[in-house]
């Protein structure tokens, strides 16, 4: 009895040594982090609002940290192709994802198999903010409104088409498309800045875009704004009306924008990172660069960024659902 009661002390207190010695290699590490240059990977190319957006806040996190952050464009999949690389990268800090909705709400669902598990692959770290979307036509479309565009694509079914360059885009011009009841061509790209050229080229009708790429060519009278996609108005654009008011009843899509690290990644460094980022991201200055992109800037806890990707994953699988968009 003494033998089993001295051997279960024993592995006790190896078990304590060896959570010491682990809390102690963690401190240690997270201490000298970083020693090297931190690569922050993005879903969509150069020019779009999450690329823009990451390389601004990259930029003062390299100050911040005194290292070399690198942004990296990795394209493709609706985000997975970005998702699954950041996923499989050692969780020591040094890979980060700007993840939005694409990743980490929609690709779940609009792709048959992604590479990664949006809620247990990633350590979330603070959130970024929110995009602005609105529904941006070509002049030559003779619609002034949200109801007069409902109405002619009705008049002229398949006339209309409606370009996409990410899942926002998709799902907007989609869940659109199905409340209306109307018939309208979805033509997709592989990024927004390449979809808004065809759509001031006039070779399709309409888009959902973000206003970092779109509401420069609607203040050139290049194309015309009619709503946004957010239940309330936006406070950056309060006299353009809103889907909801305009007539699409309860349209309500808001995309968002995270920083990520692979899960795994010590506490300690997300704890350095999540503090660097919410003085980088709720700095005044900082705030009002962003917001002359088109986008509300806000900081979290790396809780509240967790609760927040589980309560839009939920959202956006029942928004693509219901929208009839089959998995690709």
């Amino acid at each position: 009895m003494k033998a089993l009661l001295r051997m279960a002390l024993g592995m006790a207190l190896g078990m304590a040594v060896a959570g010491a010695l682990a809390l102690c290699n963690a401190a240690a590490h997270a201490q000298g982090y970083p020693s090297k240059p931190i690569t922050v990977i993005v879903p969509f190319g150069p020019g779009s609002a999450t690329d823009t957006i990451a390389r601004l806040v990259s930029q003062n996190l390299g100050s911040a940290l005194h290292a070399s952050v690198i942004v990296e464009n990795k394209v493709g999949a609706n985000g997975a192709i970005a998702g699954a690389y950041v996923a499989r990268s050692s969780p020591d800090g040094y890979t980060l994802l700007m993840a939005t909705n694409s990743p980490l709400s929609a690709a779940p669902s609009l792709n048959k198999t992604i590479a990664y598990d949006p809620v247990k692959d990633f350590a979330p770290l603070s959130r970024v903010g929110s995009y602005i979307f609105i529904l941006a036509v070509h002049p030559s479309v003779p619609a002034q409104s949200l109801r007069e565009l409902i109405a002619y694509a009705k008049a002229n079914p398949g006339k209309l088409s409606f370009a996409s360059g990410n899942t926002s885009g998709l799902v907007a011009g989609e869940t659109f498309k199905a409340w209306a009841g109307i018939d309208i061509v979805h033509v997709p790209y592989r990024s927004a800045p390449q979809a808004i050229n065809d759509l001031l080229a006039g070779r399709v009708s309409m888009m959902f875009t973000d206003i970092t790429v779109g509401m420069p060519h609607v203040k050139a009278n290049s194309l015309r704004a009619l709503a946004t996609t957010r239940l309330e108005r936006s406070t950056i654009l309060g006299d353009l009306p809103t889907l909801n008011e305009a007539g699409v009843r309860g349209f309500d899509m808001d995309s968002w924008a995270g920083l990520f690290a692979p899960a795994g990644t010590p506490r300690e460094i997300v704890l350095k990172l999540n503090t660097e980022l919410r003085k980088i991201i709720d700095n005044p200055e900082t705030k009002a660069k962003i917001a002359a992109l088109g986008f509300e800037a806000f900081s979290s806890s790396p809780e509240e960024l967790d609760a927040h990707v589980k309560v839009q994953l939920e959202k956006w699988t029942k928004m693509i659902k219901d929208a009839g968009i089959q998995p690709e």
